[in-house]
């Protein structure tokens, strides 16, 4: 056998004989290391569910529990990775360094949907609004479908579908229809001036006690908006509860002219202007 070959020989056989002692010297810590991995896992798992059943019934908000438990969840996870690779002889302060900059260098990309997240965080804990409520906001008006982290579902009454950004509507004004379970309609009536008012009053009065839809407490009224120049504009006011809001406002609307037309009262086409209350 030439020399070259010996030489290699015995250098592969120094190279196997160092990589069996290094391994049997480094397998303790490898097999803590999987250890703690194994275990940490089912840990974690475990911790995961114990958590999401607390919060179910403690009845929290089922946007905010799968937030938490998945934020709890991953940085179970991170550390579980830290103390793994740290149990295996790395130096893990690089490696926290290098996360920390990760961190800083995403939340300054994402400072749009870091407001958007809080905003999101801010309406599940103070409920401004629910899911089935009807909002007005940012120059829209619709019912919840659902709150996300970063945006809110809408749909409005022609079934379009708007996605609303939280981090805006948290700062926004907020106008929730459903919130005290009834609402008064605001409508207005313009007469001629030949109008008796005091029986135009009574004509609409009646109209609004004999709609099956509003109610009764709190009262419906009838009052002279304004006396313009051309009209006699008066405000009728309906409660009804939510649900029958809708179909209350345009009953009401529709026998009332009727009412008016069989009286022999003229109605004028009313411009709406800045509410007046």
């Amino acid at each position: 056998m030439e020399k070259k070959e010996l030489e290699y020989i015995h250098s592969f056989a120094e190279y196997v004989d160092r990589f069996i002692r290094l391994l049997i010297d480094y397998s303790p810590k490898l097999v803590s290391a999987l250890i703690i991995l194994f275990v940490g896992l089912y840990v974690i798992r475990f911790i995961n569910r114990l958590v999401r059943k607390i919060m179910v019934k403690r009845e929290l908000d089922p946007t905010l529990s799968k937030f938490l438990a998945d934020s709890l969840l991953w940085a179970l996870r991170v550390l579980l990775f830290v103390t793994f690779i740290s149990k295996l002889g790395i130096e893990t302060s690089s490696f926290v360094a290098i996360l920390g900059a990760a961190g800083l260098a995403i939340g300054l990309s994402l400072q749009g949907s870091l407001s958007n997240f809080a905003g999101g965080m801010l309406i599940i804990l103070f409920k401004p609004f629910r899911v089935g409520d009807t909002i007005e906001a940012q120059g829209v008006v619709g019912t919840v479908l659902e709150i996300q982290i970063f945006v809110t579902k809408l749909i409005t009454g022609n079934n379009q579908t708007i996605f609303v950004p939280n981090g805006i509507l948290s700062n926004g004004v907020i106008i929730n229809y459903s919130m005290q379970g009834n609402r008064r309609a605001d409508l207005v009536f313009s007469l001629s001036y030949d109008t008796n008012i005091k029986t135009a009053k009574d004509i609409v009065m009646q109209v609004m006690l004999n709609h099956p839809k509003v109610l009764k407490n709190p009262a419906p009224t009838v009052t002279v908006r304004d006396l313009t120049d051309s009209a006699i504009h008066l405000s009728i006011k309906p409660w009804a509860k939510n649900a029958d809001f809708g179909d209350m406002s345009s009953d009401i609307l529709e026998n009332c002219k009727g009412a008016f037309d069989a009286a022999g009262i003229v109605t004028q086409p009313f411009v709406r202007e800045a509410s007046k209350g």
